[in-house]
């Protein structure tokens, strides 16, 4: 057995005690915690939310889309539309990682989805779209181009979608 470190990117092989077949480019290990839980002893509905932002948090800063410390030079981001899906219970004390990837991008936006796998299934999805603000709020931002470049080479972006 691997030990496996919380809130920590995680390699491959770490991942791979999770289920994961094709490491994430990013994932990111957990524990359920007592407050996480509703009064039938499931996590609670919002709980994946935070999860999931989490992630979202550490991917953003991962691929150099911002530090959360510079709010006057780096985009504002924003959630236009997300979509959770609720597969499967989960309890006090499982172990679970929370996956991230960019799966498609425009040139201001682009769609992130997300996974929580625990005991070798996938718990939840989440996909959203995310759009670039200027920091000022003013209007759209372009997509950087580290940023584009890191998402064809490291999360396997095919192509960029035509249009914002």
């Amino acid at each position: 057995m691997i030990d496996i470190p919380f809130l920590t990117p995680l390699n491959p092989d770490q991942q791979r005690t999770f289920g994961l077949t094709e490491p994430w480019p990013l994932a990111l290990a957990d524990r359920v915690r007592f407050a996480e839980l509703d009064p039938l002893n499931h996590v609670n509905n919002v709980a994946y939310l935070i999860w999931f932002e989490g992630a979202r948090v550490t991917y953003f800063k991962h691929v150099g889309l911002s530090t959360y410390g510079a709010a006057e030079v780096e985009p504002r981001i924003v959630i236009r539309r997300g979509e959770i899906d609720w597969l499967q219970e989960m309890r006090a004390d499982e172990d679970y990682v929370v996956v991230t990837r960019t799966v498609d991008y425009r040139t201001t936006s682009f769609t992130l989805r997300q996974e929580i796998w625990s005991g070798g299934s996938v718990r939840a999805t989440f996909t959203c779209v995310i759009v670039l603000l200027q920091p000022d709020g003013s209007g759209r931002m372009p997509i950087p181009e580290p940023v584009r470049e890191r998402f064809h080479a490291v999360d396997g972006v095919a192509r960029r979608v035509d249009a914002s």
